[in-house]
């Protein structure tokens, strides 16, 4: 939107010397165009060659340096509340522009600033009509315009304000309404000519009201003026704010949703006069907040400086990834939304593959668990469909739902495959939104969806949702409801899901020490773990794939035993004895370590060639390739304090020879890991995803080089995503960063949520207190089973004890 802009006007005593400019460097090929008709004619005069933008996000700062005006030095901090921890202000809609003149000249000048805004949102409703703007002036001398949109095809409404702040140097004056077409009764142009006149609007139009909706074909804007005297040698700042109330989230099919932000602020459109004026009289405490939390890591010399810029940069996907952060009061009681029916119900009348009248009934037996007063395990029905059971959770604790994309091109929620590699940024930096993801997917695992869909790369027909299968994603069209939006593969038959779903579990529950949250997902981690039983076929307790991509790499196919997968699974083994231990499942724990002890002698047996990991066990011309990616279990392993998977010395050759081969003979370490590697060094060109750089695994390799000791190798290997991605010399992927590129610079899926992996370096530099003083557990202690008490599958049983337990009569622990 070319009319969304600051501009300035600048004169000087005695008016021979003025200055007007869009402060925007460059012409833009949409200027002159008829829908921006008067655009054109605004000074579009800055060269740019002098001014500089810095980005840390969530701040950045642009300093226009003698330009236009060659004795005035313009800076602008642009914050926005993201705060970690904070749960309150880092859900509002709101943006804050900090402008700091310096007039190095001598004499005094009188600056104007100016911030205009359409009534758009660029899409079908740009010029559909009907939209109205309003002037106001609120508390504290913050004064602007609202500009409430009428969204198309019935989506809900949007109020956007801009404003500024009025102090006792700064006079802010507005112009609630102009057109961008030459039918305007007051054009573009005319608004320009304006503020090169008289650096300012009248003072009665705050006294206009709203004005006439706008008509169809035309795009109506509003603009904002800030004016003060700058002293000779002297500087004045001038503070703007942008807010947007969009107080309803639609989904496709029908469900409706309060954003985060209503909690605080109710669902009114003129919540955003609210929300700026609270952007304009807060920023101050945000900008402190983000500085002592970025100032630990910026301060930090053990660290490369690139690393720092490009850790915070990463973030950008947080909130640019398709974010979706919902108010948790907006679910009614059977857990679905306001405007939303039974929509996992199939073809036979059944919801979760049950019948949807019977309350008791759902979630696999219906069930999830609470512990009572006296610690009596006791069932308690749920009725809130999919989502987090909010029982043990207190309005301090609540912090909504949230669900981001795997992508802006994979547009599906929460892909878990990939939030696996994600998910380190917000255990770090928002761990209770990460902690709701996870019981999110529990209540999943738990659950079936019955309905018929085609898989398209092998053509079979298969149900949506499988019980106790980690589905792919929470879905698209209807999330949370309609799961399992992918649908190339069948992924309840992916051999990575429930391995890292457990892992994940693990780690933050280790991390948070939230026993209350350990209890209410053990049940989905006991059935993630049975399920994957079905998996090992040679009672070796070793997973096998099946001769398709049955994996994250869902173009890259694995035969018989693979690294990738294998090592998932050892690692999901320790994890699950892990937890089972400190939940009080003992005889689940033992278990899963006698698997443990088998199926890691069966991978090394099948896999391990004296430096590496083979890729798989199969005959293929890829099977011996160095994988970038095979030991993400221990990579996981590492980062939740449990043991290592092998021994040292394996897992160091492992990590050199995959920096040896997969980062350094690819461009000489400077575009990232290569994802396969043939053992003669050259790249293994199986498919497309094979020979691809995946900027997360890179960042996922670095981080397990670091906790295997190898900071060095861990460092230049991420460095080479730097190099390609973020440097000047790269490929200029900045705040778009892409899922992976080739050798020759081709790239896919821009704007990719495994990026935000970088924070697993993070975590690996400082492992939190609570995992390195993490209970240890043994995994060499077994105890001695027969084959065929060491399946799963003949040893659940329902024992009700006054331990910290938990079962229901499903998934049941013996203590």
């Amino acid at each position: 939107m070319m009319s969304n802009q600051f501009s300035i006007f600048i004169s000087r005593d005695g008016g021979h010397k003025k200055f007007a400019s869009v402060l925007a460097p460059g012409q833009h090929g949409s200027l002159g165009k008829s829908r921006d008709k008067g655009i054109s004619s605004w000074g579009w005069n800055l060269n740019g060659q002098h001014s500089t933008y810095h980005a840390l996000f969530p701040r950045a700062w642009t300093i226009y340096d003698g330009e236009p005006d060659p004795e005035l030095k313009i800076s602008c901090r642009q914050i926005s509340p993201f705060i970690p921890n904070n749960y309150r202000d880092s859900s509002l809609p709101a943006a804050v522009f900090v402008y700091t003149l310096v007039n190095t000249g001598k004499e005094r000048a009188k600056v104007s600033l100016l911030f205009t805004w359409a009534n758009s949102m660029g899409g079908t409703s740009h010029m559909s009509g009907g939209h109205v703007n309003e002037p106001f002036i609120g508390e504290d001398g913050v004064s602007g315009v609202l500009l409430h949109h009428k969204t198309g095809k019935g989506n809900p409404p949007v109020t956007f304000a801009i404003a500024a702040s009025e102090t006792q140097n700064v006079n802010v004056t507005v112009l609630p309404c102009f057109g961008l077409s030459e039918d305007s009764s007051f054009t573009a142009k005319d608004m320009w000519d304006t503020m090169e006149k008289d650096g300012k609007f009248d003072q009665e139009n705050f006294n206009s009201g709203p004005s006439t909706p706008s008509l169809a074909g035309d795009t109506i804007c509003a603009a904002v003026s800030a004016s003060a005297w700058v002293e000779a040698h002297g500087k004045c700042t001038v503070s703007f704010a942008l807010s947007w109330s969009s107080p309803k989230v639609k989904f496709s099919k029908g469900s409706t949703y309060d954003r985060r932000y209503t909690k605080f602020y109710g669902t009114s459109p003129r919540a955003a006069l609210d929300l700026v004026h609270n952007a304009l009289t807060n920023y101050k405490r945000w900008e402190e907040d983000i500085e002592a939390w970025q100032n630990s890591i910026l301060r930090d010399e053990r660290l490369p400086e690139w690393y720092k810029f490009t850790l915070f940069n990463e973030l950008y996907f947080l909130v640019a990834g398709g974010t979706v952060w919902i108010d948790s009061a907006s679910l009614d009681s059977n857990g679905k939304s306001q405007h939303q029916q039974s929509s996992l119900a199939n073809s036979d009348g059944k919801a979760n593959g049950l019948d949807i009248n019977d309350q008791h009934n759902n979630l696999g037996n219906g069930n999830s668990v609470g512990i009572k007063s006296n610690d009596e395990v006791s069932v308690i029905h749920n009725r809130n469909g999919l989502f987090v059971d909010t029982r043990h959770v207190d309005d301090g604790d609540d912090v909504g739902r949230f669900l981001y994309l795997e992508g802006v091109e994979y547009v599906m929620w929460c892909t878990y495959d990939v939030h696996f590699y994600a998910s380190y940024a917000l255990l770090m930096l928002f761990p209770k939104i990460e902690l709701n993801i996870q019981r999110d997917f529990a209540k999943a695992v738990l659950s079936e969806d019955g309905r018929k869909v085609k898989f398209l790369a092998e053509g079979n027909v298969g149900i949506r949702k499988v019980r106790g299968a980690v589905p792919h994603d929470l879905g698209m069209h209807d999330p949370w409801n309609e799961m399992n939006a992918y649908n190339i593969h069948d992924t309840s038959r992916w051999k990575d899901l429930n391995p890292k779903f457990v892992l994940q579990v693990y780690r933050d529950f280790a991390a948070t020490g939230d026993y209350q949250f350990g209890i209410d997902v053990w049940p989905a981690v006991r059935a993630a773990m049975e399920y994957m039983e079905q998996f090992d076929r040679d009672n070796d307790d070793l997973i096998e794939n099946d001769g398709f991509p049955d994996q994250t790499y869902d173009t890259w196919t694995v035969h018989g035993v693979s690294a990738y997968c294998g090592c998932l699974w050892l690692a999901a083994l320790q994890a699950a004895a892990a937890m089972a231990l400190q939940i009080g499942d003992k005889f689940f724990a033992e278990l899963c370590k006698n698997k443990f002890l088998n199926a890691k002698a069966a991978l090394e047996k099948k896999l391990w060639n004296g430096s590496y990991f083979n890729y798989d066990s199969g005959t293929s011309s890829n099977s011996k390739s160095i994988q970038t990616d095979q030991l993400a279990g221990q990579w996981y392993a590492a980062s939740s304090g449990l043991p290592p998977l092998f021994e040292e010395s394996k897992i160091r050759s492992t990590m050199q020879k995959i920096f040896d081969f997969n980062v350094m003979k690819t461009k000489g370490g400077k575009m990232g890991a290569v994802n396969g590697m043939h053992p003669d060094g050259k790249v293994d060109e199986t498919c497309m995803q094979s020979r691809e750089i995946w900027t997360g695994v890179t960042y996922a390799a670095a981080a397990t080089m670091i906790l295997s000791g190898m900071e060095e190798q861990g460092f230049t290997t991420a460095e080479g995503i730097f190099t390609a991605g973020w440097s000047e010399e790269g490929f200029g992927y900045w705040f778009q960063t892409p899922e992976g590129w080739t050798m020759d610079g081709h790239y896919r899926s821009l704007i990719y949520m495994r990026p935000l992996a970088i924070w697993g370096m993070q975590w690996a530099l400082s492992l939190p207190k609570a995992i390195l003083d993490a209970p240890q557990i043994n995994m060499m202690d077994r105890v001695h089973l027969s084959p065929r008490s060491r399946r799963f599958s003949h040893n659940v049983k329902v024992v009700k004890h006054k331990a910290k337990c938990f079962g229901n009569s499903a998934l049941s622990c013996s203590c």
